[in-house]
């Protein structure tokens, strides 16, 4: 079970709340102005699931020891990142970097030490224990990846793309206006469907078995992924990637397409045409400019990749009013 209401909702909010010399009121610690700006906001819905939401901007790095961090309990996480809407413009080459997603990961994974403490955190968690998931689901067919994830022996994670399904679900939880008396429950159902869809779309991953991670392999994989996404106008060469990575090619495919959902190629593709639509949204470069900056000798087939990803070909998006990524899950 997790902690009771009064020990969860507090625990991180008191140690933030004291250091900034401030008080919790009606569980939402706001940051002082000397501090920054944002907030941080704890719910405990029942035994078995929890939330807490952090949008904030601090003046100085701020780094605080996760007293809710215990290993030995079988919590699964799920952290959602780049969800919020941003105060300020993302710079072009920042944009496909920073996709909306959600890390989904086992108890024995810290998942703030595979992405550091920042001054700007905006993030939403969602804790639930794996029992209550397990009871959830006792007379169904699992996948292996979802079999692997509830029965929590192991340290996993995933790395999720969020789909407009899911975002809508998250601006609910950040945006809508509902009554005090229906708080709780209102956010409980939505916590609730979050972890449901996502459940739905980690079962549509192929992988047979899964192997265990431990946190230095889970940083050199986020390395290669920013290796890639740095690197938008070069294909990935795997032999060169592995010697990055010091890893074996096999070892580094694997846990890759574990963490990420797809291959390594794939993975490059989707984002190299994400970023592809980002350009034309801006409309600063034409069609063969665009391809050009991101490797394309071949325009006809540049053309051809753009539609499989973003749904439409690159000359009638760049005319489109509607000039959003469509992102293919």
């Amino acid at each position: 079970m997790l902690q009771s209401s009064t020990e969860y909702s507090l625990n991180i909010l008191q140690k933030l709340a004291h250091f900034f010399g401030t008080e919790i009121k009606n569980r939402t610690l706001e940051i002082p102005e000397n501090f920054g700006e944002g907030y941080c906001k704890g719910y405990v819905f029942n035994e078995h699931l929890r939330m807490l939401i952090m949008n904030y901007e601090l003046r100085q790095s701020l780094f605080v020891k996760n007293p809710e961090i215990n290993v030995s309990m079988k919590i699964i996480l799920f952290k959602f990142q780049n969800i919020f809407p941003k105060n300020k413009a993302v710079p072009l080459e920042k944009q496909s970097k920073e996709t909306p997603s959600v890390l989904i990961t086992t108890s024995s994974v810290n998942t703030d030490v595979i992405i550091p403490i920042q001054t700007n955190r905006s993030t939403i968690n969602i804790e639930v224990h794996a029992d209550y998931l397990n009871r959830l689901f006792e007379s169904a067919e699992k996948s292996a990846v979802l079999q692997s994830l509830l029965q929590n022996t192991q340290p996993l994670l995933f790395d999720l793309i969020i789909i407009p399904s899911l975002q809508k679900v998250v601006d609910e939880i950040v945006n809508e206006s509902v009554e005090e008396t229906f708080k709780l429950f209102f956010l409980r159902v939505k916590a609730e469907e979050l972890i449901c869809r996502l459940l739905i779309e980690l079962a549509k991953r192929d992988e047979k078995h899964l192997y265990s991670l431990n946190i230095h392999d889970i940083h050199v994989i986020y390395k290669v992924k920013e290796q890639i996404l740095e690197h938008l106008e070069t294909p990935p060469v795997i032999n060169e990637l592995a010697v990055f990575a010091n890893m074996s090619p096999t070892k580094l495919k694997r846990l890759f397409k574990q963490i990420f959902g797809k291959s390594i190629f794939n993975y490059y593709q989707k984002f190299r045409m994400e970023e592809a639509a980002v350009l034309l949204k801006a409309g600063n470069l034409s069609v063969s400019e665009v391809g050009n900056q991101l490797g394309f000798i071949n325009i006809s087939h540049f053309a051809r990749i753009f539609k499989e990803h973003i749904g439409s070909n690159p000359k009638q998006y760049s005319k489109s009013d509607l000039k959003s990524v469509q992102i293919v899950p």
